[in-house]
């Protein structure tokens, strides 16, 4: 269902739209969790640290996947905002386009030089053959990933949170049977976890094109919304630049962040399959546990393209400073959660007579927690600026906390062993959210400057 977001109470469509994507990403982990679950209690800690010393690799190709659609749908819900039905269409039109063409190519990237970046991320050799055959068989399924992608951001865009939500528990839920059923009954090891992803994905996809067309009409797509003119060539290039301007900085800005992964994963590796295993546990559980602020950062951004496209920037700013305290509050919540409750949650996933990988991803936690205060800014000041169609300055954040995290990651596992990698995450947090939160009051300021500065000049003019 379409929602305009430009109009009626500010938090409370906030909050309705952001409880749809909380449970959506909660399921969405599920899909990762089930590969923990499933592959450390059927498979053992090896299988366990073959899915886990790749899961860097994996979340990074994701990441630039998911940014670069959800940086082309802030220009759809922009266009909404405006109320410009044909640029909605067309904007879908060149997303589609352009993800499709960047997926394809990166796809075939990876998959060529996938061993060779398998080394160079230490992957240990009695786990390389399961991490190898797992990650790329994920790669080569790549393509449902983004049109799901795609497609779910778009729907938000257009103020739809509830429907990608729906899809997103029927694959989470045909992921794990398919799983089960391809490792216990067909014996497919970790290579059947990658399968059922790939294939509940496209379910995913089917479903939410049988959606569109009977729900959304202003998203049936005309043959004039796909064709490119000689006579408009001007304003479909610019057309097709302000996406590019949005989505690759996107892009860039989420690989960077899995890049920081991948390279503090490198380091890991060189720790023995038990670290890895601890590791790879403890971090699946913090992303359940930071999802209720991840969520509102993403209802956020749907709710400040619209208005931005609407020219509300009062709107915005009373939307950014209420979700900003509501993630306050919320990571000191999960922070208790996850030092008191954290532990019990990596039994469960790998059992509890593993008590070394317990010890070291509650140690983990323990650490993380302090911090997640920063991490939940992030999320509201990212969201904010890139909803404004500002990646720049999240851009230049991701860079910085690549930069801080692998230098933390490398220098600090040297003086301190794995515990040095367990607080080159927090340290970076709090860099990031200071540039953040900088950015996102210097723009603001500057459009409101705009603004004034062209109505005075409208009044002397009238």
């Amino acid at each position: 269902m379409i929602k305009d977001l430009t109009k009626g109470p500010a938090i409370k469509l906030i909050l309705l739209f952001s409880i749809p994507l909380l449970i959506g990403n909660v399921f969405q982990q599920l899909y990762n969790l089930a590969d923990i679950v499933i592959v450390g209690r059927t498979l053992g800690v090896k299988a366990l640290a073959s899915v886990g010393a790749v899961a860097p690799l994996f979340f990074l190709i994701m990441f630039a996947i998911a940014g670069m659609t959800n940086g082309f749908a802030i220009i759809t819900g922009q266009k909404f905002g405006s109320g410009d039905v044909q640029g909605v269409r067309r904007s879908s039109a060149v997303s589609i386009i352009l993800s499709t063409i960047v997926t394809i190519l990166f796809s075939a990237l990876c998959a060529i030089l996938m061993k060779p970046i398998l080394y160079m991320m230490n992957v240990p050799q009695d786990i390389f053959h399961d991490a190898y055959l797992y990650i790329q068989i994920c790669v080569l399924g790549l393509i449902t990933a983004n049109f799901y992608n795609l497609l779910a951001s778009i729907l938000r865009a257009l103020g739809d949170s509830k429907t990608p939500l729906y899809f997103l528990i029927f694959a989470s839920i045909l992921n794990i049977f398919l799983a089960l059923l391809f490792i216990l009954k067909f014996h497919m090891g970790v290579p059947g976890s990658a399968i059922a992803v790939v294939i509940s994905q496209g379910f995913s996809v089917i479903l939410c094109l049988l959606y569109i067309k009977k729900r959304f009409p202003i998203l049936h797509l005309k043959k004039s919304d796909w064709v490119f003119k000689k006579e408009n060539r001007k304003e479909d290039i610019d057309f097709i630049y302000e996406h590019l301007k949005v989505g690759f900085p996107m892009a860039m800005q989420f690989s960077i962040l899995g890049i920081s992964m991948l390279i503090i994963q490198s380091v890991c590796n060189t720790f023995g399959a038990d670290i890895i295993a601890a590791f790879t546990a403890a971090l699946r559980i913090e992303q359940i546990a930071t999802m209720p602020m991840i969520s509102f950062g993403v209802a956020l951004s749907a709710f400040v393209a619209q208005n931005f496209g609407a020219k509300n920037i009062n709107r915005i700013r009373y939307g950014v400073i209420k979700t900003s305290m509501i993630n306050l509050t919320l990571s000191l919540i999960m922070a208790f959660v996850m030092r008191y409750w954290g532990t019990h949650i990596v039994g469960i996933f790998i059992g509890n007579d593993k008590t070394q990988v317990i010890k070291i991803a509650h140690d983990y936690l323990w650490i993380s927690t302090i911090f997640y205060f920063f991490l939940g800014q992030i999320f509201i000041f990212r969201n904010a600026l890139q909803g404004m169609g500002k990646p720049l300055i999240p851009l230049t954040s991701s860079f910085a906390e690549l930069m801080i995290r692998s230098f933390a990651a490398v220098y600090l596992a040297v003086k301190f062993g794995y515990y040095g990698i367990f607080y080159s995450g927090p340290i970076a947090w709090i860099i990031a959210s200071i540039i953040l939160s900088i950015g996102y009051f210097i723009n603001i300021k500057k459009i409101i400057f705009e603004k004034k500065f062209k109505l005075t000049e409208k009044s002397l003019e009238e």
